[in-house]
């Protein structure tokens, strides 16, 4: 199995208006096939090809005090493969 690599990582608290614009943002750089992501100093340019790997998750933990829930959104590719399959939203 191959190694696993960090290169961009951040989780910051945000109101939910401030995540659907940046949500939006993507989105836009994504249709453009290139997104550069900047924090601080630090910037990483990403190539996304037309074809990838679109996986939704969600997640609930239940704890004594409260229930969490995540939504997960990740999008994956393998560098010089074309081929992935299909999902819609209902």
């Amino acid at each position: 199995m191959g190694k696993e690599t960090v290169l961009f990582k951040s989780e910051e608290p945000r109101d939910l208006p401030s995540v659907v614009d940046f949500l939006r943002q993507l989105a836009d750089k994504l249709a453009q096939n290139e997104v550069i992501l900047r924090q601080g100093e630090r910037e990483l340019a990403l190539s996304i090809p037309n074809r990838v790997v679109l996986e939704l998750k969600v997640e609930e933990e239940a704890k004594a005090a409260a229930t969490k829930r995540t939504l997960e959104i990740e999008i994956e590719w393998t560098e010089g493969d074309d081929s992935a399959g299909g999902v819609t939203l209902g």
